[in-house]
């Protein structure tokens, strides 16, 4: 199942060996455009036949990506034509029960390819953007644009369904005095308003009598506005998702751009900051398009709907008890969790997935149709939060089994679930299952697994019956993602290493050798001695167990020699940085040798809070930001100067984003410990974050205002004594240049004078320019040389 020797000797640019005689990098070169090391691969998916999959690559120099081609059967792919571009597939293509038909949506416009034929029918040509298509169990295919939908019957397209946030203009007025005396007195109006009426009833009769009409709108009253809908295969079933008209989000903050065309500065409003508004509560409805009418779905039927977690904090902070039902939303779709809504083929089930505003609840519902009702399906509940990922769901081929992830022992694992039936276990152990799709065939599922360490992801298969599971692949821990081809014979993987960015290789759907596709690196990328960072186990004495990490070292050390520290912090929170594929920080990487190659050890962890090693680990944090992180990062040092030779005393750290908020936590609480430190678009003061990530974790600060100040960097500035590096995009929109100032204004109140802010007028979070990279990482470099080195 592995890869030859030879090829993967290749394709991880044979790092042990070669490492011995590095040729010296520049900053220059490491923060250089990414262009120079190549493209990743994009948007790969199988061709209709499964003779060739397609995939999308940037060009050198250009946003612009093109397409390429390769048959299963040829040594290279070509670029697809301007000209031939109607001959393409695209992702998330669907197939029918039988996969004799497959859909897909290409530049918003929606297909349907015959799969034993090839035969391709274009159900659209609109400027609208059309998403979200479904086979039913009759071969028909519905699809949406907006809040309307239509649907295929295999020889027509028709509207099936569309949902007002308006009122019913049949509905009876609402009592007015003076309009009742009008028609009261004035007989000519009140034959006038009868025969209007007359009118529009003859013509919901006929509507509703002739097949060849579209059905009329769902009212819902102009008091809401629809979120998003989701309508049956059948189309008979829509399910609106509405919240409050005009309700108020909170005020948003503003982030001024100084450098602009214009030449005058301009605002930008951004997100509200957490607590300021809680997120506004929705409702469910279920709409029967064949008599036009919908009805309310009471959420009474959740279970700890009326429990309210946060009970303890509200009577702290004197807040007056909750009342009624907790706030629920629907989970919406594209959020990463997969979509909110899944209705079954043959339309008779549909779930949910609902989730409190509170962040301790979420909950997955079927739909009593009949009665119009819903019917809890499972609950997951957490005291600190439940997660935003492992929610993916969905229906059997037999149209009454529920599949789903869930959190619920501790580890992300697969369940399926008939009824009113526990959920069943198909998968267990402590590692995570993600991204399951079934088998083609129907007999199980394939997913991403980390069953042999928590960095390393292969693609695992599961049998229904017997629930044995296995790994398919065998790409040294790298599997990023998997899509089976039509025919249900083969996986087009996508795969990376260290130093490798995302490529293609083709397995068989039982097992077997990898054929690798792709190598998009560029020659001066692969021709460099990068070092492979081990991945490692740090011990904790903090109760952690094992912290596990990438340590950046020479071949050899020095007998008796003390090496100085650098220790990265990745941002995210919760995000994995310890694995066998390419990192999500490639510049820092190569970064990473520059230092190795100019002395220094660095490490890299997976503090608690990361993302792949189970719930208690992302919990582990809740109301305590930057902790229980900090003991892991202190454990790593004593780790680096036990085993590794590292030197106590020139010891640095940095990061950014969530890595910058814990340089600030690292300086401030422990000073001394870390004799440098690089704050790179850092949180300051959590209290200024979004809703969405820092509620999660902290509730709000009206509710808990201790954990805010425990966790915030600002409140323990007093603490700083040794070197300081800020650096900070000014139009950032994620973390507001705005806590950077506000740093600054605090060290200069508490009269520090060993730290220094570097100011980014045109980037955001992310930098996108090479010149802002490389000026940033020269400070870095700059800061750790002076603070870290021995003197001259």
């Amino acid at each position: 199942m592995r890869l030859p020797a030879a090829v993967l000797s290749c394709l991880l640019l044979a790092p042990a060996a070669l490492a011995q005689s590095p040729t010296p990098l520049t900053i220059e070169q490491v923060m250089a455009d990414l262009d120079w090391i190549g493209p990743p691969v994009e948007d790969a998916r199988w061709t209709w036949d499964s003779r060739a999959v397609e995939y999308a690559l940037k060009r050198n120099g250009s946003p612009i990506r093109d397409t390429f081609r390769q048959e299963l059967s040829a040594s290279a792919a070509t670029r697809v034509a301007d000209d031939a571009r109607d001959t393409l597939g695209a992702p998330g293509a669907v197939f029918d029960g039988k996969r004799q038909h497959q859909a897909f949506v290409r530049n918003g416009d929606v297909f349907v390819r015959n799969l034993r034929s090839g035969a391709l029918t274009q159900l659209t040509r609109t400027l609208e953007e059309e998403t979200a298509p479904q086979f039913g169990s009759d071969g028909a295919l519905v699809w949406r644009v907006g809040n309307q939908w239509w649907r295929w019957n295999g020889t027509s397209v028709a509207q099936a369904a569309q949902a007002r946030a308006e009122d019913d203009p049949d509905k009876p007025k609402s009592e007015d005095l003076l309009r009742e005396q009008q028609l009261r007195t004035l007989s000519t109006l009140a034959h006038d308003r009868d025969m209007r009426q007359a009118l529009r009833r003859q013509e919901d009769r006929w509507r509703k009598a002739d097949p060849s009409r579209a059905p009329a709108p769902v009212y819902l009253g102009s008091k809401v506005q629809i979120e998003q809908t989701a309508l049956s295969p059948d189309g008979q079933w829509l399910l609106i998702v509405t919240q409050e008209k005009g309700a108020e989000a909170g005020r948003a903050g503003k982030v001024a751009h100084y450098v602009t065309e214009s030449g005058y500065a301009e605002d930008q409003e951004a997100r509200t900051l957490v607590g300021r508004n809680s997120p506004v509560p929705q409702a469910l409805w279920l709409a029967d398009m064949r008599t036009g009418t919908a009805k309310p779905l009471s959420f009474d039927a959740l279970p700890g709907i009326t429990s309210d977690p946060l009970a303890g904090l509200r009577k702290a902070a004197g807040k007056e008890p909750l009342k009624g039902n907790r706030a629920v939303r629907v989970e919406s779709d594209g959020d990463g969790s997969g979509a909110a809504i899944q209705w079954s083929a043959d339309s008779r089930n549909v779930a949910v997935l609902l989730r409190a505003t509170d962040n301790k609840d979420r909950w997955i519902a079927g739909v009593d149709l009949a009665n119009a009702r819903l019917q809890v399906r499972d609950r997951l509940t957490d005291p600190g939060w439940i997660n935003w990922s492992f929610n993916e769901f969905g229906w059997l081929a037999d149209n009454q089994t529920l599949w789903l992830l869930s959190e619920a022992s501790g580890y992300s694992q697969l369940y399926t679930q008939r009824g009113t039936e526990r959920p069943r276990a198909l998968t267990s152990g402590q590692w995570e299952a993600s991204a399951p799709v079934p088998a083609a065939d129907g007999d199980g599922f394939y997913f991403l697994c980390n069953r042999t360490a928590p960095g390393r992801y292969e693609v695992c298969q599961v049998d229904l019956k017997t629930g044995k599971v296995a790994e398919v692949t065998a790409l040294d821990g790298g599997v990023e993602g998997f899509s089976q081809s039509p025919d249900g014979r083969w996986l087009l993987v996508q795969y990376s290493a260290s130093y490798l960015p995302t490529q293609l290789a083709v397995v068989p759907a039982n097992g077997g050798a990898a054929r690798v596709l792709t190598d998009t690196r560029t020659a001066a990328y692969k021709a460099q001695p990068w070092i492979q960072p081990q991945l490692v186990q740090v011990p904790s004495r903090h109760g952690a167990g094992t912290v596990w990490g990438k340590y950046y070292g020479p071949a050899r050390t020095v007998p008796g020699k003390r090496y100085p520290i650098v220790m990265f912090v990745h941002g995210a929170g919760y995000l994995q940085n310890a694995i066998a594929g390419y990192p999500p920080y490639p510049r820092e990487q190569m970064f990473h040798n520059l230092l190795v190659q100019q002395g220094y050890l660095v490490l890299d962890l997976d503090y608690r809070g990361s993302a792949g090693y189970g719930r208690a680990w992302r919990t582990a944090i809740y109301r305590n930001m930057g902790h229980p992180e900090l003991d892991d990062y202190l454990d790593g040092l004593d780790w680096l100067i036990a085993h590794h030779q590292g030197d106590r005393d020139r010891a640095g750290i940095y990061g950014g984003s969530y890595g910058g908020f814990m340089t600030y936590m690292a300086l401030f609480r422990a000073p001394g410990v870390f004799k440098a430190g690089a704050a790179l678009r850092p949180v300051a003061d959590w209290t200024q974050y979004n809703h969405q990530y820092t509620s999660n974790i902290l509730n709000t600060p009206d509710l808990d205002p201790q954990a805010y100040r425990i966790s915030s960097p600002i409140e323990y500035a007093d603490g700083l004594q040794d070197r300081l590096l800020i650096a900070h995009g000014m139009i950032d929109d994620n973390v507001f240049f705005k806590d950077s100032v506000d740093m600054a204004q605090k060290l200069i109140e508490l009269h520090k004078d060993n730290w220094s802010l570097a100011p980014y007028p045109l980037e955001r979070h992310s930098f996108t320019r090479a010149d802002s990279w490389l000026d940033e990482y020269k400070r870095v470099l700059d800061l750790f040389n002076d603070a870290l080195k021995p003197a001259p």
